[in-house]
């Protein structure tokens, strides 16, 4: 369902990803790992679109990168530790607009399913700007999920969510049946109870020879 081969991208004189190669499988919950800087957010964002390799390419859900981004926009959900909201607009308005942009066609009953799902259906018509983080967050989970996208492209998804939240994300994304989910993360410790598979980047390249480890294991190393 993912395919990277030999991602690079460079900023200027800096090599920020070095040929990064992996696949993921259709249905597949894996977490990406590796510190701040290591690559993780541009690897995700070359895999939407919102970044241009430097050299190599990829395809999610049989969308090449370079000569399909558009089906391969319309495929994803992505969820990043900053909403991205339109916090002029209420929760409702949010969702019916981006609705209106992935032609959903039942927007107002998938709009409604999704705004009870994450707790915000009685709060639909309050200004999003008055909202809390976690509130915010909740939000772009439901825009994430609004158009049924096959993929799911998750940097930090957990920032800013409590323990209700934290079951929330964890319900309707991370343990989905069907759903393929790439998730940058540093909660080492909660890798093991949802991921199938870890991938590790450090300082651009891909650790375990760019092969899908067991979350199992690096949960282990994690409690050392």
């Amino acid at each position: 369902m993912i395919e990277a081969r030999g991602l690079t991208r460079r900023f200027g004189g800096t090599l920020a990803l070095d040929g990064v190669s992996f696949e993921v499988a259709e249905g597949a919950k894996i977490a990406l790992l590796g510190a701040n800087g290591a690559g993780k957010t541009t690897l995700l964002a070359l895999l939407s679109t919102l970044l241009t390799p430097s050299e190599g390419g990829a395809s999610v859900a049989g969308h090449d990168l370079a000569s399909d981004g558009a089906a391969l926009r319309a495929s994803i959900g992505v969820l990043t530790h900053r909403p991205m909201l339109y916090e002029e607009l209420t929760p409702e308005e949010n969702l019916r607009f981006f609705a209106r942009l992935y032609s959903v066609g039942d927007a107002g009953e998938r709009v409604e399913e999704l705004l009870r799902a994450v707790g915000l259906w009685l709060r639909r018509d309050e200004p999003t700007a008055v909202l809390s983080r976690g509130y915010h967050q909740r939000l772009a989970i439901a825009r994430a999920l609004l158009h049924r996208p096959p993929v799911l492209l998750l940097d930090e998804p957990e920032t800013g969510l409590d323990r209700e939240a934290l079951e929330l994300l964890d319900r309707l994304v991370l343990h989905a049946p069907g759903l393929t989910v790439l998730a940058a993360t540093h909660l080492r410790e909660r890798v093991a109870s949802w991921a199938d598979g870890v991938l590790e980047l450090e300082r651009g390249r891909l650790l375990e020879g760019g092969e899908v480890a067991q979350a199992s294991a690096a949960a282990a190393g994690a409690a050392r």
